[in-house]
């Protein structure tokens, strides 16, 4: 059965860093471009970051461009989100997703 599970979010100051991690089981991990993304309680959820599968190229959203970076260690199945330079407007629930799977998400709060 294919699963997500995500973890590592917390509450941190405004500047501070946070890593989330992914770990994905039931998926030949490799063959998966792999996303995170975050939503805001009454607002549409957004794309943060991104992982081709195979390649594994990256790509951000333009509001983490510099701050945010995406990983994956295969070996583990587990895909990484080092976040560093947290702003306020970072706060939200944070998801990573293959293919038509989500995880539970995990809750980032940065306060100023």
């Amino acid at each position: 059965e294919a699963q997500l599970v995500e973890s590592g979010g917390g509450l941190v100051q405004a500047g501070g860093s946070l890593t989330l991690s992914c770990v994905a089981s039931g998926f030949t991990f490799d063959d998966y471009a792999i996303g995170w993304f975050r939503q805001v309680a009454g607002k549409e959820r957004e794309g943060v970051s991104c992982l081709s599968a195979i390649d594994r190229d990256t790509d951000y959203a333009d509001a983490v461009k510099g701050r945010f970076t995406i990983s994956s260690d295969s070996a583990k199945n587990t895909v990484y989100l080092q976040m560093n330079n947290l702003k306020p407007e970072d706060t939200a629930v944070y998801y990573c997703n293959i293919d038509a799977f989500w995880g539970q998400g995990t809750q980032v709060t940065v306060s100023s």
